[in-house]
């Protein structure tokens, strides 16, 4: 009896303590970016030692995917671009995908800036991100895109992007809606 109750309380332990270690690289992601995090700021951050950390995660690889599995997988999921199929009128389509993903790019502005900066230039970053938002991207296009010509299938991608969004509302000053209705107008006329 004793011995089951140890292992589990280990257990339990151990995977606190891998918690903490992923919430501190998506909290250090989210401030200096995933390129110039460190492993030991994040087992600093986490209140562990390095072996601790190393023992958790063996690469870096491995440490970006629980921090990424983390944020798009439980803390903050992309919008479900297939709930949008369901909306037969392209325009309110358009409107309820776009006011989705501004309030996405709302909620998680900083993490994503950090993200997609690091991703011109730190391969891992750039590998991870598309694993774990390039399908759901080229979802929303195929969702959204149908029937659009060429250019507005620009002006679609140009339209989903968080620097269009960060360019409307941050710099800009636009209310989210009006940069949504802006964005509709854009790619459908």
């Amino acid at each position: 009896m004793t011995r089951t109750y140890t292992l589990k309380k280990r257990a339990e332990k151990l995977a606190e303590t891998r918690q903490r270690i992923v919430e501190a690289a998506v909290e250090l992601h989210g401030t200096v970016g995933p390129a110039a995090t460190t492993l030991s700021q994040i087992a600093e951050r986490a209140g562990v030692q390095r072996h601790t950390l190393y023992a958790h995660f063996p690469d870096e690889r491995s440490l970006h995917m629980a921090c990424s599995g983390l944020f798009f997988g439980e803390r903050s999921p992309l919008p479900d671009p297939e709930t949008w199929r369901t909306i037969p009128d392209q325009r309110d389509r358009l409107r309820t995908a776009l006011g989705e993903m501004y309030a996405w790019y709302e909620r998680n502005a900083p993490l994503v800036a950090c993200v997609l900066r690091d991703m011109e230039h730190h391969a891992l970053t750039r590998e991870i991100a598309q694993l774990r938002m390039g399908p759901v991207m080229a979802t929303m296009g195929e969702v959204l895109g149908e029937g659009l010509r060429p250019e507005q299938l620009a002006q679609l991608r140009l339209a989903l992007s968080f620097h269009t969004w960060r360019s409307l509302v941050r710099e800009s000053g636009l209310e989210p809606d009006a940069a949504v209705q802006a964005m509709v107008r854009a790619v459908l006329g």
